[in-house]
């Protein structure tokens, strides 16, 4: 095996390996319905931290607005995106076609 095949091979390994990388990542249908999921996981996540952004009594508010400095870009986000947001339900729904 010369060394120009090798190289050869090589390259089309690499540009395999790419292609497939770039469908799994970008261009793949799935990869929207896993970014939706990590954005409900986080907007959970902010709501049980800071449930009385929306008048929701909490008893661990006290220790949660610590997180409050490293959360603020999150957090306007969040927020905006919890108001314009009609229901959890209406947005699971889209998401599965009910």
């Amino acid at each position: 095996m010369t060394l120009a095949v090798r190289i050869e091979s090589f390259r089309e390994l690499v540009e395999e390996w790419l292609r497939g990388l770039y469908h799994g990542m970008i261009s793949h249908p799935a990869y929207e319905k896993i970014e939706q999921q990590a954005e409900d996981d986080e907007d959970a996540f902010m709501l049980a931290c800071f449930p009385d952004a929306f008048g929701i009594p909490s008893p661990i508010s006290y220790y949660t607005a610590e997180l409050l400095p490293y959360l603020e870009d999150e957090f306007e986000a969040w927020e905006r995106r919890m108001w314009d947001r009609g229901s959890l339900l209406e947005r699971k729904g889209h998401q599965y076609h009910f």
